[in-house]
């Protein structure tokens, strides 16, 4: 708190947001709207990135009831009018690093911040999914949210259940994003904080060769193939085009014996989804292990 203030919450880019009273509109990006509706705290409003249309992409809403929250759209058609419409009282964005709003112009950001108090959480590869996850749950607590019962029991039960399905050699998983009939981008694991649980967990993540693109790797859907994944986590955003549209011939007989499992790279960040993501890889790979 600061003096005469009645809300406050120092956000990640070391600023400390502060209001007259507890924002109770609260306009979010897209995942942090999602992740704070799993605390309870529902937004009046949330908006997209670049890579989003007209409507919301679903796979990154969650459980976000989207009939009462007001989608203001994404990209070009984002401005300070149309981020304001609802007369929100906060903006929660996020950033991958250096405290710039993802999704938004600067000056469309700098404008926002100069009508608004805006909080911002780092969700970028410094940070592990677990500190991304207390950020998000220290600011629904000042909001007034709270956590799921048992969440952090089913998280625990989710880890144990993946860490005993990979065993001593669980099978090869690929993490990527399909971008067209010829070329898909394939993760780098390390550069991703839910990847990295996974590694943790002795998930046998494949990388892909060295060589241009910091987080992903363009590959062609032959060289997609000779990674020889067992398991694909699947970017089901979308900006992805669907895996089982691919026909290309290098790819259909690899993706054939392949599971896929549904990956969101702009993950909620709460116990309750980050388990249920966890759940459907130990299930993968107890099929994978059953034949």
């Amino acid at each position: 708190m600061t003096e005469g203030s009645a809300w406050s919450f120092a956000d990640d880019r070391g600023r400390l947001v502060a209001a007259d009273r507890r924002p109770s509109r609260v306009l979010a990006y897209i995942q942090a709207g999602a992740t704070l509706w799993d605390y309870g705290i529902r937004p009046e409003g949330i908006f997209g990135s670049g890579h989003d249309g007209a409507e919301p992409d679903r796979a990154k809403t969650g459980t976000l009831p989207l009939d009462s929250v007001d989608y203001r759209g994404a990209g070009d058609d984002l401005d300070v009018d149309t981020l304001l419409r609802g007369r929100p009282d906060l903006v929660v964005a996020v950033s991958y690093g250096h405290g710039q709003l993802y999704g938004l112009d600067p000056d469309t950001a700098k404008h926002l911040e100069e009508s608004v108090p805006v909080v911002v959480i780092d969700v970028g590869q410094a940070r592990t999914l677990d500190r991304v996850a207390e950020r998000f749950a220290e600011l629904a607590r000042s909001l007034g949210g709270a956590s799921v019962p048992d969440a952090a029991g089913d998280l625990r039960a989710a880890r144990e259940r993946l860490r005993a399905a990979v065993g001593d050699r669980g099978p090869r998983v690929v993490a990527l994003s399909p971008a067209s009939q010829e070329e898909a981008y394939a993760a780098r694991p390390q550069m991703w904080p839910e990847l990295r649980v996974l590694a943790e967990l002795g998930v046998d993540l494949v990388s892909p060769p060295e060589g241009a693109g910091v987080n992903w790797a363009t590959v062609d859907w032959a060289g997609v193939a000779a990674l020889e994944p067992g398991i694909v986590l699947t970017d089901i955003r979308s900006n992805a085009v669907p895996l089982d549209g691919i026909t290309a011939p290098a790819w259909r007989a690899a993706g054939r014996s392949a599971r896929s499992v549904p990956w969101n790279p702009e993950p909620l960040c709460s116990p309750r989804a980050h388990a249920l993501f966890l759940t459907l890889v130990a299930e993968a790979v107890e099929e994978a292990a059953g034949g």
